[in-house]
């Protein structure tokens, strides 16, 4: 196997959909790695409303001008996906102490399987520390009002998958 790089990171995920918090930790994420692969699983545990093939269109929309960041699926161990990329680095983020636990067990498990990939933790802005993808689905899915907690086109997506016009949004709420 090649060297790995690390100043190239993959930043996995279901992404399902991608809210402004993992927008706001892939853009900060290009200050520590020269580039990032958005690695869009395709097998997870979680059920999704959107396709891989629609969240992987989605997250390309949203960073078509931003040449360092590359998006893709992959549908593999996570560990494996990121040698065969070249990658040095996996990227995480973090809202709370309460993701920590989880995540520090799933680097500890990926440095045994390849111990010269490093996991890098970073935490998420302090104004998306409440926001995650199961919430915004919530949300949307009732008519709330996300604007601001998703980019543009997924919002858009969002209402097109619920049914909810984007001028309704803020006149129901069920939850």
């Amino acid at each position: 196997m090649a060297k790995l790089n690390p100043r190239l990171a993959v930043y996995p995920g279901t992404f399902d959909p991608l809210t402004m918090g993992h927008v706001g930790l892939t853009r900060r994420g290009l200050n520590v790695f020269d580039n990032i692969i958005l690695g869009v699983a395709e097998s997870t545990p979680k059920r999704t409303l959107f396709t891989v093939g629609e969240r992987v269109a989605l997250a390309r929309d949203v960073f078509r001008d931003e040449p360092r960041i590359t998006v893709e699926s992959f549908d593999c161990l996570l560990i494996d996906y990121v040698e065969s990329r070249g990658a040095g680095s996996i990227m995480r983020g973090l809202r709370a102490v309460s993701d920590f636990e989880y995540e520090f067990q799933m680097a500890l498990m990926n440095r045994k399987l390849k111990h010269d990939i490093e996991t890098v933790f970073m935490m998420t802005d302090f104004k998306w520390m409440y926001l995650s993808s199961t919430i915004v689905k919530e949300v949307a899915q009732y008519g709330g009002d996300i604007r601001g907690l998703v980019p543009g086109p997924v919002a858009t997506a969002l209402s097109v998958k619920f049914g909810v016009k984007p001028q309704e949004w803020g006149h129901n709420h069920y939850i």
